[in-house]
């Protein structure tokens, strides 16, 4: 599976959703991890594992600008 980019409505490029083993992790734009999201849990976790909540909501996870 390719990496899914989130862009804003400009175009600006905001970070990408890439496959990590069995899960997924989030990128922020400058390449830092945000988050993971684990599809066999269905759980979001934050950068520091923290539980964000049920279902995948990593796009959550990144900063508004």
């Amino acid at each position: 599976m390719a990496d899914q980019e989130l862009r804003d409505r400009s175009g600006r490029l905001l970070g990408k959703i890439r496959p990590s083993g069995p899960k997924f992790e989030i990128r922020d734009a400058s390449g830092m991890i945000r988050g993971t999201y684990d599809p066999n849990r269905d759980e979001t976790r934050d950068s520091s594992g923290r539980l964000v909540g049920k279902g995948n909501l990593l796009a959550t996870l990144l900063p508004i600008s």
